[in-house]
């Protein structure tokens, strides 16, 4: 990521120049008076931009209030670098292995899903004026064939509702998508009889796919099991992925919208949902070891947004409410079994 240079620009008469030294003295107005700009790295602070190339009123040292205006953006964004090549080579890379390691139908399928899941964030990235790169694809050489993608972002949010729209856009994009693929998958399904000398593994089963499975097939019959089709298991696949980004904790989608809505109290859903899941994955042979690795390393809190007072409403929360249903239906308990 580059960061602007905190002096402003020098050819421009409607950016002023800001002290580093009084960085940390500028206020920014809210609905309860004023409060420390939060969030706000060590390189400085930049200019706001205004519509029409107005200046900021008052002394030319402060930073305007909300009074004075609507802003373009929070200051001094850091906009992550674009390298278009690197994002398609990685595109290209991931059907290549998500085609080798199961079929070009399953690639397909669930590079639409990851696709969408990705854009989902990008295009609310933009729409609240968040600098975002494009996806990054992550080729893996084994199972899925891909460890997913991900969006390089500013950690520099303007407030809770652009929070919002940004981290449950994925999800609900993702979702859209692995609902129908995943229907059609276990259409194309048969179910056949158990067999322990079998090749292969098995997959647990979330509650939206077990229910597409009564839905087609009825009933279970003891001593049978769902071979599951190329285009059934992208549509698993696209589950499993939006159930692991809707947990609640740091910097998932699930961290985003649980910031969102509780603010600073979001820590403690965050610990709370870490706590069980490591409970739970003691239990149950160390399912989820690897991302709670991960998730412990890039940390359990949400960082503040630039404004944290601002409301997100009560469709926002609505939609939270829909978006913990979906992590419901979609959460896998036990993704993977092999046997013996």
């Amino acid at each position: 990521m580059r960061p602007i240079a905190s002096g402003g620009c020098p050819t421009c008469p409607h950016r002023p120049r800001l002290s580093p030294s009084r960085r940390d003295r500028h206020l920014l107005a809210d609905s309860g008076g004023t409060r420390p700009l939060s969030g706000v790295p060590d390189g400085g602070l930049a200019s706001w931009e205004r519509p029409g190339g107005v200046p900021p009123t008052g002394n030319e040292g402060q930073l305007p209030r909300i009074e004075d205006g609507p802003l373009r953006g929070p200051p001094n964004r850091p906009v992550p670098a674009q390298r278009p090549w690197l994002n398609l080579l990685l595109f290209v890379a991931t059907v290549a292995t998500t085609s080798l390691f199961v079929s070009p139908v399953y690639s397909a399928c669930v590079m639409a899903i990851l696709t969408a899941h990705e854009f989902g964030h990008y295009l609310a990235a933009r729409y609240h004026g968040v600098p975002a790169s494009l996806p990054y694809f992550i080729p893996a050489p084994f199972l899925f064939g891909t460890m997913g993608a991900l969006i390089r972002m500013s950690p520099l949010i303007p407030n809770r509702r652009a929070l919002f729209d940004i981290g449950a856009a994925g999800p609900l994009a993702g979702v859209v998508l692995a609902i129908p693929i995943t229907l059609i998958g276990v259409i194309l399904s048969e179910r056949v009889p158990q067999d322990p000398a079998m090749p292969g593994i098995l997959l647990g089963d979330p509650l939206l796919f077990k229910f597409f499975e009564r839905l087609v097939f009825g009933t279970g019959d003891e001593g049978m099991v769902l071979m599951l089709h190329d285009v059934g298991f992208a549509g698993w696949v696209g589950l499993f992925v939006t159930a692991l980004n809707l947990i609640p904790i740091g910097q998932l989608d699930g961290g985003h919208v649980a910031y969102s809505v509780f603010g600073r109290h979001s820590v403690r859903v965050a610990w709370v949902a870490f706590a069980s899941l490591l409970a739970f994955s003691i239990a149950n042979g160390a399912q989820y070891a690897l991302l709670l690795v991960l998730l412990f390393l890039t940390g359990i809190r949400h960082r503040p947004t630039l404004q944290d007072s601002l409301p997100i409403g009560a469709a926002r929360v609505r939609a939270a409410i829909v978006l913990l249903i979906v992590f419901v239906l979609c959460f896998i308990p036990i993704p993977i079994v092999i046997p013996g």
